[in-house]
């Protein structure tokens, strides 16, 4: 390939890299850690006498028939938990969110709980469940932002077609080198070389993962249009009514849910059809309605998961007749199988934990790419400062924007990575002392996040850097120290659950910090004794 289309191909990877680089970042490190979601909810849920256990199956119709009763706005939503989990509500659990909310914004949605009373009467509480894992994870599908919005999802949708140019770009530039230099990790003085290496290696070994995230939140971010399309050329505009039971009046009277099937035999019924199928919660929808359903919801372990939490078949709660089986795992349309393979690559809902690790793992290389990616473009400005310089200033003036990307990356993706570590802690310590927590995971994260990049434009770059991966260091060791101080010391009011999944988060974190600790010593090695003319440099003077 020419030299001038090399460069051009070159100049396009380096600014779309840019512009998309730290959002990003946030993007993979929040999803990598939300890949661990459930286990992160576990741990941040306190014991509760509302959580924590399942209700029994042949007292479920009893709590469903009072609950709907008395409570009769829960008919349009309301879940069955079937397996017992700390974080998982012990009876029926539904949400009223406020009027005009966003369906995939919940964080103003109240939450109530109804569970049976030792003389069998249903119980009716509002429970204030840990939003942690869905706020990091609203961090991870809107690239840092605070809500998930349709216009904040459309910034998104641009980032990852930014994303995915930079992603050809890259591999056309590398392609006349590729075979030559693909594993060349060449140590030495020269660390931009040895940077710009490491880079591509991660770029090329890790460019399907990319691929595949590029592509999917761009699906994910434009959604609508697509589900629109969908509707028209494979369900004949009757998306609307794919869950109906069909024949039924728009405008029946009321139906009564003491008449609908035993959640024993909806399950049976979902079983039998799929065998391999593993239920985990049953979610009703409209029960008193003319177009009534139950959504068993599930994991298939022969199949990939159209959903993060898993799939579903649709079955009549009056009837007990399959509905719908298009989110069902294994049982899918191929043109639904196309379509829900999308969520499953990149949530990475196939092939159980040994995929989620490896997902884990690409999501921190993911995130390290992009961070390398704009240390590479800084160290190029220096270069070529140091080039232009007449001699007649030692060490050479940094330009401006060199500096100020310098502080923009080490504010920005830093800022994050302490912003979150420092929420998750919050989860125990704040719990019981404010009257929103859930509010308090955003102040506390954005509070961090814009301190640390004030910090980083106030002291610059190289100084920043130590200072922040020290408090990264910090915050994510907290996160194990608390488990330990609530297991020591009871009377602080916290919680350690014991569980192996609540463990493996404080093992995670205790790993994370040791790594933040031998990277904040590094950044002090090279911000001591490296090039003086380097913005990365605390030495100024002549040696």
């Amino acid at each position: 390939m020419r030299s001038e289309f090399i460069r051009i191909y070159k100049s396009v990877h380096t600014w779309t890299g840019i512009v998309a680089g730290m959002a990003l970042f946030i993007a993979f490190y929040a999803g990598a850690i939300t890949l661990f979601k459930e286990p992160l909810a576990r741990w941040a849920t306190p014991p509760s006498a509302t959580h924590g256990t399942a209700v029994p199956l042949d007292q479920a119709p009893n709590l469903i028939a009072q609950t709907l009763r008395d409570h009769p706005a829960a008919a349009k939503d309301f879940r069955l938990h079937l397996k017992a989990a700390e974080h998982l509500p012990s009876g029926l659990a539904w949400q009223v969110l406020e009027a005009g909310a966003d369906d995939h914004d919940h964080s103003s949605a109240r939450h109530f709980v109804a569970t049976l009373d030792t003389g069998g009467v249903a119980r009716v509480e509002a429970a204030h469940p840990s939003r942690l894992a869905e706020f990091i994870d609203t961090l991870h599908r809107v690239v840092g932002l605070p809500v998930d919005t349709d216009p904040n999802r459309w910034i998104m949708g641009i980032i990852a077609a930014l994303y995915a140019v930079a992603l050809v770009s890259g591999v056309i530039v590398l392609l006349p080198s590729l075979v030559k230099d693909l594993f060349a990790l060449r140590v030495g003085r020269n660390l931009k070389r040895m940077w710009l290496d490491a880079h591509n290696v991660v770029g090329i070994v890790s460019l399907p993962f990319h691929v595949v995230m590029a592509l999917t939140a761009v699906v994910f971010a434009y959604h609508d249009g697509f589900y629109f399309i969908q509707d028209k050329l494979i369900h004949d505009g009757k998306w609307a009514t794919a869950f109906s039971s069909g024949g039924a009046p728009a405008k029946a009277p009321p139906r009564d849910p003491a008449a609908m099937r035993p959640p024993a035999e909806l399950l049976a019924s979902a079983q039998d059809f799929s065998p391999s199928f593993q239920a985990t919660s049953l979610q009703y929808l409209n029960v008193t309605g003319p177009r009534a359903a139950v959504r068993v919801w599930g994991h298939d372990p022969t199949a990939h998961s159209p959903r993060f939490v898993g799939g579903f078949v649709a079955i009549d709660p009056y009837s007990g007749k399959i509905m719908n089986v298009d989110f069902l795992p294994g049982r899918q349309s191929l043109p639904n199988a196309i379509v829900s393979s999308f969520f499953a690559l990149h949530f990475g809902t196939f092939g159980g934990t040994p995929v989620q690790w490896m997902y884990f793992l690409l999501g921190l290389a993911g995130a390290w790419l992009f961070y390398s990616g704009n240390l590479l473009w800084v160290e190029t400005r220096r270069i070529k400062a140091a080039r232009d310089d007449d001699g007649s200033h030692y060490p050479p003036a940094q330009r401006r924007d060199a500096r100020w990307m310098a502080a923009a990356t080490v504010g920005i993706c830093l800022g994050a990575v302490c912003g979150i570590s420092l929420t998750i802690v919050a989860a125990k310590w704040l719990h019981g002392r404010v009257d929103d927590l859930n509010a308090w995971h955003q102040v506390l994260y954005y509070a961090v996040f814009f301190g640390a990049l004030a910090w980083a434009f106030g002291i610059g770059a190289a100084r920043a850097a130590i200072h922040l991966l020290r408090l990264a260091a910090v915050f994510t060791f907290a996160i194990p120290l608390t488990s330990l101080l609530a297991w020591l010391l009871p009377s602080l009011g916290m919680w350690t659950h014991g569980s192996a999944a609540t463990l493996g988060v404080d093992a995670t974190a205790l790993a994370g910090g040791l790594g933040f600790v031998w990277l904040a010593r590094a950044t002090t090695r090279r911000a001591m004794q490296g090039s003086t003319d380097s913005v990365w440099s605390i030495r100024r003077e002549k040696s």
